[in-house]
């Protein structure tokens, strides 16, 4: 009996491996002839069963998402080195990010081929150039699926959500972190530190011919030989790469319910977005956006060739896409000042061949108002505006550090995920600062999670504050300074002030009696003749403040000693 099992066992042993080795490469996507797309546990799967065969590939699993799930990270390096402190000395690497919106899945199929094709021979493999990937980013949302939430969508036959496990949308959560899926992220961005960031998307705000459109990280916000790399040559580079192989692609088309050709503006990926945030550490970024009305299988094929192109251009052009991010590095330290905000650049437009359909305003049958439509059987090329230049609309000196009461720890935690370099006070000190007092801000209705502010305006005074020790102190002539400055600085739009982070300072915790204050604020105007003036200037001038008694005692409140000062005071500290 006990010769019996062995029998068994060995056999059982022997077709587990020999499935193993057989394991059968072509995806799910390709077994259903373009209309399906891969599950989570099929991507993950497919993925193992490569690592295992192919000594080039390796998949970690790295820290905790909303769906209790891990996050894999895939790396795909010819020479069989996994130690990105290593890889980086002498080559780059790019970072592929899929299924951030699991419904918009064409990324997942077409990188699991492409990883494939370029392990066994199909596609060439790069010399200086290493892959990697999250195989799905949002698990929660993929492991959800459905058929009928995409509704404009046309395939696969079913995907997943858009939101995740908590009902977050993932790409508006990077400077935020409200979840673990960005926790995770920030942790695997920050051991790879790419040189090239792509994230694969599908999008529909109007119809037109092309398949694929391609949103760069904008050009201006990136700045000196960055911004003139990936505007005026890694840009049209691929353009031509993907027209010599008779892939029409455009900029991403930035309207909603309106005929492209009236003209666009580029898409502004502030720090919220994927392409924004990686941004802030000086990667080259952009999103794939295929057009999701197109057929799935065409859609797959085409972000498959653009990532082949973008491989062979981060390949050609390796040593300089490394020079250029270093000496940004060190005009960056280098600069007095900073621009945290931008507008549209009026004055300056470029041209677009565009191929679009022609559409007309027509009578709806349901509304009875007008509404859009779009008639194929009329392609039209045109020459259409196309608005991708941006100007500065705030810009901030950069202070030589900023300090930071330890009591805010929610910040300080974030800081510290982003390799932030922080350092704590070593005694209780007074220094010299400038304080910010918020002005004034708009807030918008609820947003992922959030009460966003916007409009955000300060004012500035340079006084001495007492600092315990223990409170941290922020240099800002390092690495993460793109990082420090736009999370800092309570006017940019993707600051922690603008997220809330500090919206106890927005409510005042002590007040005042009128039957007790009318005495008090009788006794400081008959004391203080500039406020008395001031004050009957104010009556006289403002009749709203004239006919309301509490706003009139309010104001003469907020002008005494009485008034706390933590009320809308900025708790971080420029040091000049």
């Amino acid at each position: 009996m006990r010769k019996v099992l062995c029998i068994l066992v060995l056999v059982f042993s022997c077709n587990t491996d020999k499935d193993k080795t057989n394991y059968d490469f072509e995806t799910h996507f390709e077994k259903s002839d373009g209309t399906e797309t891969a599950t989570y546990y099929q991507t993950i799967e497919f993925y193992n069963a490569l690592a295992e065969k192919y000594p080039k590939i390796k998949i970690d699993s790295i820290g905790e998402t909303d769906s209790g799930k891990p996050l894999h990270l895939v790396t795909l390096n010819p020479d069989k080195e996994f130690n990105f402190k290593s890889i980086r000395k002498d080559k780059r690497i790019i970072m592929i990010n899929n299924g951030i919106h699991p419904g918009e899945s064409d990324g997942i199929d077409a990188t699991m081929m492409l990883f494939r094709d370029l392990l066994n021979g199909k596609v060439k493999l790069p010399k200086h150039t290493v892959l990697t990937t999250i195989p799905i980013y949002n698990v929660g949302g993929s492991l959800n699926r459905n058929s009928t939430t995409r509704t404009n969508q046309n395939g696969p036959k079913d995907y997943g959500f858009r939101g995740n496990a908590r009902n977050y949308d993932l790409n508006r959560d990077f400077i935020k972190c409200d979840t673990k899926n960005t926790r995770t992220f920030t942790k695997i961005f920050h051991l790879v530190l790419p040189d090239v960031f792509i994230d694969n998307h599908v999008s529909n705000g109007a119809d037109y011919q092309y398949t694929l459109t391609h949103l760069f990280t904008q050009h201006n916000k990136l700045g000196g030989d960055l911004a003139d790399y990936i505007h005026n040559k890694m840009m049209p580079k691929l353009e031509q790469k993907l027209a010599d192989k008779t892939w029409d692609i455009t900029p991403y088309v930035n309207v909603f319910n309106q005929v492209p050709e009236k003209g666009f503006s580029q898409f502004m990926d502030s720090p919220r977005y994927s392409t924004g945030y990686t941004t802030l550490f000086n990667t080259l970024g952009m999103m794939v956006e295929t057009h999701m009305l197109k057929p799935y299988k065409q859609r797959v094929e085409g972000t498959y060739e653009l990532m082949k192109s973008m491989i062979e251009i981060t390949e050609d052009d390796g040593e300089d896409i490394s020079r250029i991010r270093k000496n940004m590095i060190t005009k960056l330290y280098e600069s007095k000042t900073y621009n945290i905000d931008w507008v549209i650049d009026t004055s300056k437009t470029s041209t677009l061949n565009f191929k679009g359909f022609e559409g007309e305003m027509i009578s709806s049958t349901i509304t009875e108002a007008k509404r859009l439509k779009y008639d194929k059987a009329k392609p039209f090329t045109k020459e259409v505006s196309y608005q991708n230049y941006f100007k500065p609309s705030i810009e901030v000196d950069i202070p030589k550090a900023y300090i930071i009461p330890k009591g805010w720890h929610n910040v300080i935690s974030l800081l510290e995920l982003n390799n932030v370099i922080i350092q704590p006070l070593e005694e209780d000190s007074i220094v010299n600062v400038e304080s910010y007092k918020i002005e004034d801000y708009k807030t918008r209705q609820a947003y992922e999670g959030h009460y966003k502010h916007y409009n955000t305006t300060i004012t500035a005074i340079k006084i001495p504050v007492s600092f315990q020790k223990g409170d941290f102190i922020i240099y800002t002539k390092q690495p993460s300074i793109r990082y420090i400055i736009e999370t800092l600085e309570p006017q940019a739009p993707d600051s922690f002030f603008n997220w809330n982070f500090f919206d106890t300072i927005l409510q005042q915790k002590e007040g005042f009696s009128p039957y007790v204050w009318e005495d008090l604020a009788e006794e400081l105007l008959n004391t203080d003749k500039a406020l008395k003036l001031k004050f009957e200037t104010k009556k006289q001038t403002d009749k709203a403040f004239r006919d309301n008694w509490y706003s009139q005692l309010d104001w003469l409140h907020k002008q005494s000693k009485y008034y706390e000062k933590a009320h809308l005071q900025y708790p971080v500290y420029r040091v000049l």
